[in-house]
């Protein structure tokens, strides 16, 4: 099906409604282009996004979470076997910084699936990744190889998050200093679909990413070895 310019424009008004969840409206990953202006939709997306950013940013709860975000049981166990392919490659990026090996721009991930809800209701998911390296604690949102979801819905997720989570409790949870920076920035795999849109003419889309500090990082796994790289 394809949409032009207003229509595009009508469901972002209309998703505003519930800002929490604008990341997950499925006109998010429209990958076309309008119909009457040949842009592509997500330009049209951030575009709206940009001109209405403070409503964005206001607009979305934060969840005030009793119990710590640091889980125990986090330990990087897995079953290899399993067929959620996004957390096992966060738990194997996770278990190779475990011995104190940085990565590259990153820092250490000091944790994988950090969780947000207070009580079972809450809308909210998980911090696929948190990292670390001495002064920025990164919300990373990661996306398995071949992901076929938008470069936008990556950083609105993740930016929902940033702003979901207790940034002072999250701090104060991992032990890490209360005047630490905390960002959002999208997790992808080199030369997957993210990357492309990237290298692309997405002026609006880089202007809200700009606005939003999300910057991406992207990965490349070398020999069983996870690298990241901008």
């Amino acid at each position: 099906m394809s949409y032009t310019r207003e229509n595009i424009i009508n469901k972002c008004e209309k998703a505003f409604e519930d800002i929490k969840t604008f990341y997950k409206q499925s006109f998010i990953n429209y990958g076309g282009k309008t119909t009457d202006t040949n842009e592509y939709y997500t330009e049209v997306i951030a575009e709206f996004l940009t001109d209405n950013l403070d409503e964005y940013i206001h607009g979305i709860p934060k969840i005030i979470r009793e119990s710590s975000y640091k889980t125990p049981t986090h330990t990087g166990e897995f079953d290899e076997t399993t067929p959620r392919e996004e957390e096992k490659i966060a738990m194997e990026m996770f278990n190779q910084s475990k011995d104190g090996t940085p990565y590259n721009l990153i820092g250490n991930i000091i944790d994988y699936q950090t969780p947000l809800k207070n009580k079972r209701t809450d809308i909210a998911g998980k911090i696929d990744l948190l990292s670390y390296d001495g002064n920025c604690l990164r919300v990373l949102e990661l996306k398995k190889p071949f992901s076929d979801e938008t470069m936008l819905r990556c950083i609105l997720e993740g930016y929902t998050y940033l702003k979901i989570v207790d940034t002072a409790k999250l701090l104060d949870n991992f032990e890490l200093p209360a005047n630490t920076k905390v960002v959002a920035c999208p997790f992808v795999f080199k030369y997957g679909k993210q990357y492309q849109e990237m290298l692309e003419k997405r002026p609006y889309l880089f202007k809200l990413m700009t606005m939003l500090e999300s910057k991406p990082y992207y990965i490349v796994k070398q020999d069983n070895v996870y690298i990241v790289e901008e």
